[in-house]
């Protein structure tokens, strides 16, 4: 008798510890720790010190999640793990934890690719994804307009990548010079609450009508928010730290949303899918629901818990792998800290 796929996915490429379990489209349970407060001190992520929290958060981890899905590890079917891109020590980590599951109860092991589980997390919430859709990534470390088909069968499409700081980067650094701390993308968001997003015109870059139509670039606008803020505290004004939250944030999202919705119409589509950690941002999702709406374009966002770093994620990559006979990666997949995203499936070395 035929078992039920029961997929254990793992997440280890940046700060997040994540453990998902995922049968037939279905989230069953999950668990997730973060090491984002070792790391606040130092204004973003140590790669050493992450890995020394995957390694203590791996397996108290594990087992949160099999608490939460009900199920034992034997039930396990099928692994799946992050393989790249990532922290190289940070990747290992996790794939490590996923090889030995795997070892021990012999079953298959699928290397994922992390920003295709990006897009796979939506699933877990919407359904399937549809025939063709423009999935806009936004995170700490990625900001790219991707065309996919399905997401597991078909190759998948780069229109457009940060030229420099990736959205969430962005965040974090502007968050510094605002003195609010790290991660930069909650605090600026509840700052911006009380502020004018209005109050300081910011640099919308590459929206010109020669620039390419899907390339970002944020660097430009983080020099203009330091050059305010060096000029406010010059004159001895106070900073205004809710106006400058809410402009960058505007600034941000501006861009995102007007790129995205761009390439939805270019290419003749009817779905938008924005994931990632920064679409978690509440601005970002307002402002792209109300484009999105005047355009007629179908817009999914996964919820907040499914944004950012997870193992739910890659275990729906895995579930999507399996249900499509994929050939699994095997113990002999290895980590790939800056794997480019051409499929879900990470190839094993050459």
């Amino acid at each position: 008798m035929t078992r039920t796929p029961v997929v254990l996915g793992v997440e280890s490429s940046c700060d997040e510890t994540g453990f998902g379990i995922v049968s037939e489209g279905t989230l069953l349970g999950q668990g997730l720790a973060s090491s984002a407060s070792q790391h606040a001190e130092f204004g973003g992520v140590v790669p050493e010190i992450a890995a020394r929290a995957h390694l203590d958060a791996a397996v108290p981890i594990l087992q949160i999640a099999l608490h939460d899905a009900g199920v034992e590890l034997g039930d396990i079917t099928h692994v799946a793990a992050t393989s790249g891109p990532g922290l190289a020590t940070a990747v290992h980590v996790g794939l490590a934890a996923a090889k030995s599951v795997a070892w021990a109860l012999d079953v298959p092991l699928f290397g994922v690719h992390h920003l295709a589980g990006h897009a796979a997390a939506d699933t877990l919430e919407h359904g399937p994804l549809p025939e063709r859709s423009i999935v806009l990534i936004v995170s700490g470390g990625h900001t790219s307009i991707l065309a996919i088909g399905d997401l597991v069968r078909d190759p998948i499409e780069h229109l457009g990548d940060t030229l420099d700081d990736a959205a969430g980067e962005a965040f974090d650094k502007v968050a510094r010079l605002l003195g609010l701390g790290y991660p930069g993308g909650p605090v600026i968001s509840r700052a911006a609450v009380d502020g004018d997003p209005a109050a300081f015109r910011f640099p919308r870059a590459m929206m010109r009508s020669g620039d390419p139509a899907y390339t970002f670039s944020f660097s430009g606008l983080k020099t203009a928010v330091a050059r305010t803020v060096e000029t406010i505290e010059r004159a001895g004004d106070p900073v205004p730290v809710a106006d400058i939250a809410a402009s960058f944030e505007q600034a941000v999202v501006d861009v995102l949303v007007a790129k995205a919705v761009r390439a939805v119409k270019d290419h003749g589509l009817d779905t938008l899918v924005i994931v990632g950690g920064v679409a978690a941002n509440a601005r970002l999702r307002a402002v792209a629901a109300e484009r999105c709406e005047a355009e007629g374009i179908e817009l999914r966002i996964p919820p907040p818990r499914l944004c950012t770093d997870n193992g739910a994620m890659i275990a729906a990559v895995g579930d999507l792998l399996v249900r499509a006979d994929a050939d699994p990666s095997g113990l002999g997949i290895a980590a790939d800290p800056s794997a480019v995203l051409h499929g879900a499936q990470l190839p094993l070395p050459a």
